[in-house]
């Protein structure tokens, strides 16, 4: 991508195609336009770039419909998690959301079977919608920064599904944010990835490579409705890195330079994936100050310490589909977006999640976990086994197509009552089969090679909290006896007694 492209848009010209400019209405009178049962594509990924106002409109429309006795609920389709103003605003009125989420009125929702959730890997999401698996999409609501002459729509600080949602939906509403730089423009890469038989691989061999076109395309006569906004994204402040996360990225950066100094890493690693969270920044914060030079970054999501390795020249290109920055790193890539031009392109989930370009690349994955257990089987999806706190995300998809998957956590949560390393996970997200590092502030255990035991007996050492390691322990010789050996030793009666203790007493111990 040249360094050197100059914008078409501009901050007070965001509509130059007449004919749209024609379709300026308010919120309220564009949710006025939305059915009572429709299934809503909206943008937004991981509070990025969803539209803020039509949700909030629609909303108050479904409570008065409400009240005057009328039924009116809605799905909801998103990139991933969005913020209050959409998943907030409309978690009463609906009946099904996918793929993912992190909104806490959505997710008492969920738990209470009052919303249909369907918790989705994010790269299956567009090609499952666009074959008809998932059904009939009524209306699109897609957030942009402005919409040039010719009609092509300039995308804000996310694209996850917006494109795929703009070519399947019955109708379309824009929101065009003002907040949103123009600068913005330019630094998109938007590919289409075809549905069976006409698919053919995408020609993405490096991070920075650009494979579509800068911007997204929507028929103008499926327009029904734009909407003229000026509001910020709503993404949350990350907490400085305390002493445990801190652990946590020195045992990765420790196993890294390991790698390297036995060959089979390069000098400057492969492209890097790291998930949303305080540890993960931890861990970049890291390598920004470690030896390594040169690297590169495949991702879902450009976080704050990816924008400070950029800033500090030690990352040298960051591939993502949405930028999830803290207000503050929001605002200094807002002033210095200029910069970033060149080092930084946002292309659909589809692409930025999918499983032959992270096999290609080479990525080295980095997710969190709510616990793992003895054999290496994550759980990242459920507390307690039943009870939804997020969703998969993106995690799956780099998980089992990494170079090297890694998957990290502090060893304990509420204040030592929980053991995030326990004899048998409550839900499988992550099978043993797609876990080669576990990472806890105790230790890090590299299972490549391993048999079950094997892997038993090192995460107990290395990652287990001592409060629980003797207890992992005598699972594990206890389980050894009674299943006579056998390739994994389970004593099935006991496997879940330590959640079942948590659940009656408050605590594993």
């Amino acid at each position: 991508m040249s360094t050197t492209f100059t914008p078409s848009l501009t901050h007070d010209n965001r509509i130059q195609h007449a004919g749209l400019r024609q379709k300026v209405m308010s919120a309220e009178a564009a949710a006025a336009l939305i059915p009572a049962g429709a299934v809503l594509g909206m943008s937004g990924f991981t509070g990025s770039g969803y539209p803020k106002a039509l949700p909030q409109a629609l909303a108050q429309r479904i409570e008065a419909e409400r009240a005057a006795g009328r039924a009116f609920d809605v799905g909801v389709w998103t990139g991933a998690s969005t913020a209050p103003e959409l998943d907030g605003a409309l978690a009463p009125a609906m009946r099904q959301r996918l793929p993912y989420q992190s909104d806490p009125a959505v997710r008492r929702q969920i738990n209470a079977g009052a919303i249909n959730y369907i918790d989705m890997h994010l790269s299956h999401v567009a090609p499952m919608a666009q074959a008809g698996f998932l059904g009939r999409m009524d209306v699109a609501v897609i957030e942009v920064a402005g919409i040039l002459a010719d009609g092509r729509l300039v995308p804000t600080t996310s694209l996850g599904n917006n494109q795929a949602w703009l070519d399947m939906a019955d109708k379309v509403i824009l929101e065009v944010n003002a907040w949103q730089s123009v600068a913005l423009e330019g630094m998109h890469d938007v590919y289409r990835v075809a549905l069976p038989p006409a698919r053919e691989p995408i020609p993405l061999t490096a991070p920075g490579q650009s494979i579509g076109t800068m911007y997204m395309e929507c028929d103008p006569d499926k327009i029904i409705a734009i909407i003229e906004t000026d509001a910020t994204d709503r993404n949350s402040p990350f907490k400085a890195p305390d002493a445990d996360s801190q652990r946590i990225a020195a045992h990765i950066i420790d196993f890294l330079q390991n790698e390297v100094k036995h060959g089979r890493l390069p000098a400057n690693l492969l492209p890097l994936q790291s998930g949303v969270g305080n540890i993960a920044n931890a861990v970049l914060a890291g390598l920004n100050e470690s030896h390594f030079e040169g690297l590169t970054a495949y991702t879902e999501v450009l976080q704050d310490g990816m924008l400070r390795m950029i800033e500090s020249g030690k990352l040298t290109f960051a591939s993502a589909t949405a930028l999830s920055l803290s207000p503050e790193a929001t605002e200094f890539f807002n002033k210095n977006i200029e910069k970033f031009r060149g080092r930084v392109l946002l292309r659909p989930q589809d692409v930025s999640n999918h499983p032959e370009v992270i096999r290609r690349l080479g990525v080295l994955a980095m997710n969190a976990m709510i616990e793992a257990d003895i054999y290496g089987n994550i759980n990242s999806t459920h507390v307690m086994g039943s009870a939804m706190m997020n969703g998969i995300g993106g995690s799956g998809d780099f998980a089992r197509n990494a170079y090297i998957s890694f998957f990290m956590s502090p060893s304990v949560a509420k204040g030592g009552a929980i053991s995030c390393i326990v004899p048998m996970v409550s839900h499988t997200d992550h099978t043993e089969h797609d876990v080669q590092v576990l990472v806890t502030e105790q230790g890090l255990a590299d299972l490549r090679g391993l048999a079950p035991v094997q892997r038993a007996k090192l995460i107990i050492e290395k990652c287990a909290h001592p409060d629980y390691r003797d207890a992992l322990r005598d699972y594990l010789k206890d389980a050894q006896k009674v299943a006579n050996g056998q390739h994994t030793p389970h004593i099935m009666g006991e496997s879940l007694a330590w959640h079942r203790r948590f659940l009656q007493s408050g605590s594993m111990k």
